[in-house]
């Protein structure tokens, strides 16, 4: 469940961009009315707002609050006005330009969202970067990580409740057979991971845990600093329990010395209109304390209120 609340009666477009434009000028910025107004608006919403701002004052809404507000509380912001298909575009696009075995931003983009999703992505991508996400991440990528991420950039994958019980069987036993030979970028391990439908994953590695008595995530961590196994865990975690991987990603932004900001905004943003309910229950079995307790201790200022106003 979203996190997101919408006031029951929306000011028109006219009157939020009126809002804005009072905050925006004079001596200071009203941070607090740019968070009231864009924290509380839905895709659509926001998408009205930029399109009426721009016709009323000519100006896109992003260079208004670029001159205005800065640091993590502009990059927040930013990621949350933006359609959820362009901001995954431009989050792909950082990702892929600035790659490492360790960087799986990739992995929860594709595997994480619908197939409808990620085809609009594709085609956000198309009109922002003019090429496409495919070359991109063919390009910048590497081995056994570019054998994994290209099907995965380019998978659509059916989203019904069918499951054939006899495929499962034997693709748990497939992938079973090329895990116990460490032949983890194995063919069939990416043909299976990067085309089945959730419902027939999961029935598969039910499958898998049955007939071999182990989740076959475990069965990958052979090696814990193996980067790959942690990407194909990762592939089937975001897929499997998406609530799970976010929790982690989450955790591992906000846990030790300092704290990983991108991750942080990223996360709260792309699923404050999906799933951030289930992630914040998680995150709260897992660590014994609430998410919004555990930003207010990181975070603080304008970046912090903004992100509390999501959850």
């Amino acid at each position: 469940m979203a996190t997101l609340r919408v006031p029951q009666v929306v000011p028109s477009p006219a009157d939020d961009c009126d809002q804005l434009r009072k905050a925006f000028v004079g001596l200071g910025t009203d941070e607090k009315t740019i968070i009231s107004i864009l924290a509380h608006r839905n895709a659509t919403e926001r998408r009205r707002i930029r399109e009426t701002y721009h016709e009323k004052y000519g100006e896109d809404l992003f260079v208004s609050l670029k001159k205005e507000i800065s640091g993590d509380f502009e990059r927040a912001v930013t990621l949350w006005t933006l359609d959820p298909a362009e901001r995954d575009a431009i989050l792909a696009n950082e990702a892929a330009k600035k790659w490492h075995p360790g960087n799986l931003v990739l992995v929860e983009i594709t595997c994480s969202r619908s197939a409808g999703e990620l085809f609009a992505t594709r085609k956000a991508y198309h009109a922002r970067f003019k090429r496409s996400l495919e070359e991109d991440v063919a390009a910048h990528t590497k081995g056994d990580f570019r054998k994994l991420l290209v099907p995965l950039v380019n998978s659509y994958r059916y989203e019904g409740p069918e499951v054939n019980i006899k495929l499962a069987k034997s693709e748990a036993k497939t992938l079973h057979k090329a895990i116990s030979e460490k032949s983890y970028s194995h063919e069939e391990i990416i043909r299976i991971l990067s085309t089945r439908s959730k419902a027939q994953l999961i029935a598969t590695f039910n499958h898998y845990n049955d007939e071999f008595g182990k989740f076959i995530s475990k069965d990958l961590k052979h090696d814990s600093k193996d980067e790959f196994l942690a990407a194909l865990r990762a592939v089937i975690r975001s897929i499997v329990y998406p609530e799970r991987y976010f929790e982690k990603v989450l955790r591992n932004a906000i846990a030790g010395l300092g704290t990983d900001e991108n991750a942080l905004s990223r996360v709260i943003t792309t699923r404050a209109e999906v799933d951030l309910k289930e992630i914040e229950a998680a995150y709260a079995k897992r660590n014994s304390k609430s998410l919004d307790a555990a930003i207010a201790k990181d975070t603080s200022g304008d970046y912090e209120a903004f992100l509390l106003e999501l959850l």
